[in-house]
């Protein structure tokens, strides 16, 4: 017993009231510290406040920035306000308030952005002390009480016998829009939300435009049939350019922009060719590809057809005095063009050899540095991928690209009789600053006329 001193206390020692005092002190205890956790826990949320947090408006958003507030400090709010606008990666939405009460903080300023789950704004009763508010924690306390009342109101919804208004009170939708609905007589079941969670809000409502009803089916599909999927997110990863890759980058597209491209297209029978190079890989320690051919017929071609061999200058066209073809060879970090110096004197063997030696070194990254310069001309072969037909961007400083696809074995007319053919098809890509059409066009019918009938390019 403890009290002041000289007290009489004789009243609370002798006889049965003392044990009947005490046990009722004790049973009163708990019910007078039981108050004690809430008053401890609203001291840091304060009653009546909530904390609005960055929605997650977008499966990839990461953080929001508010494009505008439609709300200041000291503002009256009521539910279905429109509080703010948030930027996410997408696009700009509007955002709406689901609490009644004054716009106490904003936690983002206009123009400023946040991550997702902290705190955008708290509303309350007017002149609430908010300045300890805010917190991760405060946060947290606060978005899990409206959540609560969400889930009690569901478990009161499913407990109400159903009505013909049903359909509609599970349509997730702000109190305002639900009235301008009610006004217009929209059919708000017929609506796809663009707020959070598809929620239906103002805007929605505002840009619905009638259409037919093929969604009014929608509500009476149960819940049970919907199927839901579920999918492995990847992971995107990063890899640093190589410089080759760089360089590529660099020049293709200074090429593409800065070249007028336009391509021309060519059917060639190879009938000819196939038997030649069979004839030609008879003999002894010889062995050469299409390609080789392809080259080989190019050299000549472009002897009859210098202004294809040719590079624009600024103010003067430079005609360049050797043909030196550039042949395109994939490698791991992108693409190599190996030269042919003075591939028009070269025969076959000579070019089947040089292109072998140097396709298997630039795979190695063993090329010198002045064996990919000084083309005139260049060639890109995909035909051994099945390709049947592409287009290339020329390699600057050269005036054109010959883009070579597979052979294919196709009907063709022949004689007045239809028969199997073995067609490739070409197609040239021209910088129109110097090769015109007609000039590309003549260059292309030498080249079918070489390869039609091989036996030429050996006279």
């Amino acid at each position: 017993i403890i009290g002041n001193e000289g007290e009489d206390i004789s009243g609370l020692t002798g006889g049965a009231a003392a044990p009947a005092t005490t046990s009722e002190e004790k049973k009163e205890e708990p019910k007078a510290e039981t108050p004690a956790a809430p008053e401890q826990a609203s001291a840091e949320v304060p009653a009546g406040v909530e904390v609005i947090t960055m929605p997650r408006l977008s499966d990839t958003m990461t953080e929001g920035k508010v494009a505008k507030w439609h709300k200041n400090v000291g503002d009256t709010v009521k539910e279905g306000d429109l509080l703010a606008e948030i930027e996410t990666d997408k696009a700009v939405q509007d955002f709406e308030s689901e609490f009644n009460g004054v716009l106490l903080k904003q936690g983002v300023e206009e123009g400023g952005a946040a991550p997702v789950d902290s705190v955008l704004a708290i509303i309350g009763p007017a002149g609430t002390d908010v300045s300890g508010v805010g917190t991760t924690k405060s946060a947290t306390l606060s978005s899990e009480k409206p959540a609560e009342q969400k889930t009690e109101a569901k478990a009161e919804e499913k407990a109400a016998p159903v009505v013909s208004s049903s359909s509609t009170d599970r349509v997730a939708i702000s109190p305002l829009a639900k009235k301008m609905a009610q006004d217009k007589g929209v059919d708000i079941n017929s609506i796809q939300g663009s707020g959070e969670n598809g929620r239906i809000v103002k805007k929605d409502i505002e840009n619905y435009q009638p259409s037919a009803k093929p969604a009014a089916s929608a509500p009476s599909a149960s819940p049970a049939a919907q199927v839901a999927l579920s999918f492995v997110q990847g992971e995107d990863t990063e890899t640093p350019n190589s410089q080759v890759r760089n360089v590529i980058a660099k020049r293709l597209s200074e090429s593409k922009f800065t070249a007028p491209h336009y391509y021309l297209m060519v059917e060639i029978n190879m009938d000819k060719a196939i038997e030649a190079r069979k004839e030609i890989n008879s003999l002894p320690d010889t062995k050469i590809s299409f390609n080789d051919m392809i080259i080989k017929a190019t050299a000549v071609a472009l002897r009859k057809h210098p202004q294809v061999n040719s590079s624009w200058a600024g103010d003067k066209i430079i005609h360049r005095g050797n043909i030196n073809i550039g042949v395109a060879v994939a490698i791991p970090d992108g693409l190599v063009v190996p030269v042919l110096k003075n591939t028009d004197q070269m025969n076959y063997t000579q070019i089947s050899a040089a292109v072998k030696d140097m396709a298997s070194r630039a795979k190695s990254k063993g090329l010198k540095a002045n064996e990919m310069e000084g083309s005139t001309f260049s060639i890109s072969n995909l035909g051994m991928f099945g390709i049947e037909t592409f287009t290339s961007i020329i390699n600057q400083p050269n005036s054109a690209i010959l883009s070579v696809g597979a052979i294919i074995e196709k009907p063709v007319v022949k004689n007045g009789q239809i028969v199997v053919g073995n067609i490739m098809k070409l197609s040239l890509a021209c910088d129109h600053r110097v090769v015109d059409g007609a000039t590309g066009a003549q260059f292309l019918q030498t080249l079918k006329t070489y390869l039609e009938n091989p036996l030429t390019l050996l006279l």
